[in-house]
């Protein structure tokens, strides 16, 4: 049984200050809790339903009632499990040829997103302004569906990084190149800005080009594309084939 004290610690992580107080934030399901073994990441421990579903080498999960789930769950319908991780913020930081860049990325549901189609390009590491929302977000990891574990997420003084970087700065913009007739080059950074604002001024300076995407429909009601939709429709052109 979970006690009040343990209840407390847990429902404080949906808030960064008390992540880093205990050092530990939270991971719920089975399916992405199966995918932290490979990772990086140390389980402190799993509260679970239904602990013989969980097949995991060295832990056993703890067995929880449905209605303590449901207290210590940040998801409406709360899952199977949820574990309790300690947080890795000694991260290495080696520079890829290919980097997503967030300049004050705000929403979790969008970090989460973009953190995935990283995942699914192939893309390692994704360098974060100071300001970014903390990856370590219980609405962040969800959206992941475990691809945190795979892609290497740094926070940075951006332009104290862009300055020194030695990838080309590439930016999205509405008077941008047409990212269809765009060439990429072999070392890029793929800037994208906040959600309502958009990129900074001081990050907008180190751009080496900026692109955009084209608009085919005839409404002009719609100002602009979300900003992980634009992210999965540039990646999708500038990795196809012979791109």
């Amino acid at each position: 049984m979970l006690t009040a004290h343990t209840i407390k610690i847990l429902q404080s992580l949906d808030k960064k200050k008390f992540r880093q107080k205990y050092n530990l934030f939270l991971v719920e399901g089975n399916k992405i809790i199966s995918e932290l073994p490979q990772s990086n990441y140390k389980i402190k421990e799993i509260f679970s339903t239904d602990p013989e579903r969980l097949v995991l080498k060295d832990i056993s999960g703890i067995p929880i009632s449905e209605s303590e789930l449901k207290k210590i769950s940040f998801l409406q319908n709360p899952k199977d499990s949820v574990a309790v991780c300690f947080l890795d913020d000694k991260k290495d930081f080696e520079e890829k040829d290919f980097q997503i860049v967030l300049d004050g990325i705000q929403d979790p549901g969008n970090l989460g997103t973009i953190i995935r189609l990283a995942d699914w390009f192939g893309i390692e590491q994704i360098v974060c302004s100071e300001d970014t929302v903390d990856f370590y977000n219980p609405k962040v990891i969800q959206a992941t569906m475990g691809s945190f574990t795979r892609v290497n997420i740094v926070y940075k003084n951006l332009p104290e990084y862009l300055s020194e970087t030695r990838n080309h700065n590439i930016g999205t913009d509405m008077t941008g190149e047409n990212i269809y007739s765009f060439k990429k080059p072999e070392r890029i950074n793929l800037i994208l800005g906040n959600e309502g604002n958009g990129m900074r001024s001081e990050t907008e300076k180190f751009l080496t080009e900026s692109i955009s995407i084209p608009r085919f429909g005839k409404s002009q009601s719609t100002e602009s594309l979300n900003v992980s939709m634009a992210a999965g429709i540039i990646l999708g052109q500038l990795f196809r084939v012979g791109g």
